[in-house]
């Protein structure tokens, strides 16, 4: 249990960091708001896997998935958190 919960919490880092860096713009965020971007990420990911290649009827629809799928829900999460706080502050 210990060592599943570093793991989510190293990858949702890495996936995190690495959306910060390819989604353009300056991000205001923490440490910890990067892990949980990357942790969300992951859980996009997985959903859209699910979705798109209907692999892992069994586990359900919302599943995490690798580092490659947690870093691309992880940007499509900061490119959907940027467009909602954009409009908040108009």
């Amino acid at each position: 249990m210990l060592g599943t919960l570093i793991t989510v919490i190293i990858v949702g880092l890495i996936a995190g960091f690495i959306a910060r860096a390819v989604v353009p713009g300056r991000q205001s965020m923490g440490i910890g708001a990067t892990i949980v971007l990357g942790v969300i990420g992951s859980f996009i990911g997985g959903f859209l896997a699910y979705v798109i290649f209907r692999s892992d009827a069994n586990d359900g629809f919302l599943q995490p998935s690798g580092i490659i799928g947690s870093i691309i829900g992880a940007i499509i999460a900061l490119l959907i958190y940027g467009a909602v706080s954009r409009r908040s502050r108009v």
